[in-house]
């Protein structure tokens, strides 16, 4: 197994939530956890696969979650057996979907 982490700056917080769990860690599939995050100023991500040397591939799909979302004060735990791309960032947009986020005000 490979571990990866990154703590990414975000600037929307969710309104207050229990933890959400998405996906099934199985053959090429793999699990998301949220949870609220203990730091309120980032976005932090553990990633833990069975897919050694990603590690590029992995940043890329974090870094473009994040600047999609632009998260803070979420924990996010990936359990992952060998999933593309394209599955875990239907899995976290799936993630981030259940999230109470605030309502943006019309200009």
């Amino acid at each position: 197994m490979e571990k990866l982490n990154y703590a990414l700056p975000g600037t929307t917080a969710p309104g207050a939530f229990d933890a959400i769990l998405v996906g099934v860690v199985g053959s090429g599939n793999l699990e998301v956890m949220v949870e609220p995050g203990f730091d309120g100023t980032t976005c932090t991500v553990d990633i833990s696969t069975s897919a050694r040397g990603f590690a590029p591939i992995w940043e890329a799909v974090v870094n473009d979650f994040q600047s999609r979302h632009a998260l803070r004060g979420v924990a996010i735990s990936i359990n992952d057996m060998g999933a593309t791309p394209a599955v875990v960032s239907l899995r976290l947009d799936q993630a981030v979907a259940a999230l109470p986020m605030p309502t943006k005000k019309a200009p």
